[in-house]
């Protein structure tokens, strides 16, 4: 496997993205699910089951795939209980208890825009 060069735009491009700090946060957010399975997890602790119940159109496979990346990046904290039949539960981290006034935010935003386009009044 070659190396990548030191100027390729790949690599300029990467830096960049890891040395802002707004692209790094919407890094760790990004993706069509993690955002919405953050917010659901709040302020409580959910089983895999009751996630799933939450978004009835995901995949197991996906939403095991996203759990996961949110636990590498420190955003989910997973428990398992030493349990007949196993138990797991899934609760934000503090890190990721800092992003529940922000997501309310675009929440907000999010309903006024939509509002605004659809031509409804607020």
């Amino acid at each position: 496997m070659t190396a990548r060069k030191e100027n390729s735009t790949y690599t300029l491009n990467e830096k960049f993205i890891t040395e802002c700090d707004l692209t790094y946060a919407a890094n760790k957010i990004g993706g069509r699910w993690k955002i919405v399975i953050l917010d659901k997890l709040g302020n409580r602790k959910l089983r895999f089951g009751e996630l799933k119940k939450e978004f009835p159109y995901i995949t197991e496979r996906m939403l095991t795939l996203q759990l996961r990346a949110l636990e590498q990046d420190e955003l989910v904290k997973r428990t398992v209980y030493a349990e007949i039949p196993p138990r797991v539960e899934y609760e934000l981290t503090p890190m990721a208890l800092e992003f529940l006034p922000i997501f309310c935010q675009l929440s907000a935003w999010g309903k006024k825009n939509k509002a605004l386009k659809r031509g409804d009044h607020i």
